[in-house]
Formats: structure tokens, sequence, C-alpha cells
């Protein structure tokens, strides 16, 4: 089990003998490598972020604009089996292939601009519980996520404002749609329109 509570095996994107992840800093203690990345994924967060298609190519531009300045692997999938609180992650055999089926929904109407605000959370609610179990990034998958989500309900018409986020209930969302409970998701993504 790692610092940040993910179960790894055979983690060859941490320092040998530890579980702390390899970085741009060489930083070595956990504490100041997770100091060092918020840090430098919030400064590139105030940035614009890159524009794209809203396919998985935009989405793993995201991830290297937030975290590239942290990680050498930033925007590439990762090739580890990880598992957090007892739910497993999609295999990393599996995650472009689920990538691709998952970002064709975003051309459903509900991420249209013509779409209702309750169709849009709805759908986004799905959209972004099947994305976190891809958990397709060794690290900054939620940071990427929100970042992402900006961006498509910004093109929606339904701008989600992230500064309004609850950060424990909103987790304690994400938790619960890892089993298809996506009631508390889309009531904290409800607030944030």
């Amino acid at each position: 089990m790692s610092d940040h509570g993910y179960a790894v095996f055979d983690d060859p994107y941490c320092y040998p003998g530890t579980f702390v992840l390899k970085n741009r800093a060489d930083l070595r203690d956990a504490r100041r490598l997770q100091a060092f990345e918020l840090e430098m994924s919030a400064l590139r967060a105030e940035e614009p972020l890159p524009n794209g298609r809203f396919g998985p190519a935009h989405y793993c531009a995201v991830h290297r604009h937030l975290f590239g300045d942290v990680y050498s692997w930033a925007g590439k999938y990762r090739t580890v089996r990880t598992a957090k609180g007892g739910n497993v992650f999609c295999y990393p055999e599996h995650i472009d292939a689920q990538m691709t089926e998952l970002f064709t929904r975003l051309r459903q109407p509900a991420f249209k601009d013509s779409a209702s605000a309750r169709a849009f959370v709805g759908s986004a609610a799905a959209f972004l519980a099947e994305l976190n179990a891809l958990h397709p990034f060794r690290e900054g998958n939620g940071r990427a996520q929100l970042a992402f989500m900006r961006l498509v309900s910004v093109r929606a018409g339904h701008a989600l404002d992230f500064a309004k986020l609850r950060s424990r209930a909103f987790l304690t969302a994400m938790i619960k749609s890892f089993d298809r409970e996506l009631g508390p998701l889309e009531g904290e993504l409800r607030k944030l329109l």
C-alpha cells in the first residue's frame, strides 16, 4: 500500500524500496513530493488548458499539462495494475480500448449546448464515474478529471464551478459511483452549476 492509499503491484514508477513516485525533481520524500506536485499542478491549472476534440488524446494532453513538470510519464496511460480502498481499477491492458469507448459518450445530446442542465448533470456523473473507474494514469487522475470536466461543462453550456466543490462530500460521491450509485455524484455536480 502506498502513501496515497493505492495498492500497486510491481511498480516501476516508484524509487526502489519505496512508495515514492519517480519525479523530475528527484524528491525521495513522499510529503515533499506531494507538496511539489500540488504546487506545480495548481500553477498549471491557472493557465489555459489545452484545446482538443474532447477525446482520449485531449484528456491525455490535459493530464500532461497539469503534471508534466512533475512526472516524465504525465499524459501516458499507466502500465501497472492498481487499486484504492478495495476498488480495483481498469487493468492497464484494457485502458486504451475502454477510454476510446467511453469518450464516444461525449457525442451524446446531453453534452451539447442545447441539453438541459438536468440531462447534462446525469450524463456527466455517469461519464465521470466511468472515467474514475478506468483511472488511466498512475497519479493525478482526480485533478485531471475535474479539469477536463470543466472543459466539457463549458462546451455544453453548463459551466461547473469547481471552486464550490466540497472535497469530502465529492470524494464520498465518487467512491459511491464506483458501485454505480450515481445519485450522490449528480447531487454534488448540481451544486457546482
